[in-house]
């Protein structure tokens, strides 16, 4: 997780694979995350958050500024990370959802489309592993 995290950059990060058992994001990798958020992101509902709205929707979900996000998509508790750009993607076998790979900057960023395909790219290479 580390090294993903600093190829981009960034702060924080999170690997997630999908139980096939429940059908929910466990939280099997991390970096940068506060102790008191562990509770709220080992396990997270396809659909829910920064993570399961990319797992929901097979595609990257990006915050320019998840402090001050108010699409609805991140989580009250995610503002406790202190993380402002954020960006999750699916992790997909061909089209096999297998988990979501998200990273986080301190600041406000927008991600490049080559960054998100380069992060699509790492979640891909790792889908097998999860």
């Amino acid at each position: 997780m580390s090294a993903v995290a600093a190829d981009f950059d960034c702060v924080s990060g999170t690997l997630h694979r999908l139980d096939p058992q429940d059908g929910l994001l466990k939280l099997v990798a991390h970096l940068g995350i506060p102790p008191q958020l562990m509770p709220v992101i080992e396990t997270i509902p396809v659909g829910k958050g920064i993570a399961g709205a990319a797992a929901a929707r097979r595609a990257p979900v990006e915050l320019c500024n998840l402090q001050t996000d108010t699409s609805g998509v991140a989580r009250e508790a995610a503002k406790q990370t202190l993380v402002q750009g954020s960006l999750a993607v699916p992790v997909l076998n061909g089209d096999v959802l297998c988990g979501t790979l998200g990273i986080g900057k301190r600041v406000p960023y927008d991600f490049t489309d080559a960054e998100k395909t380069r992060l699509l790219e790492i979640a891909q290479k790792i889908a097998d592993k999860l």
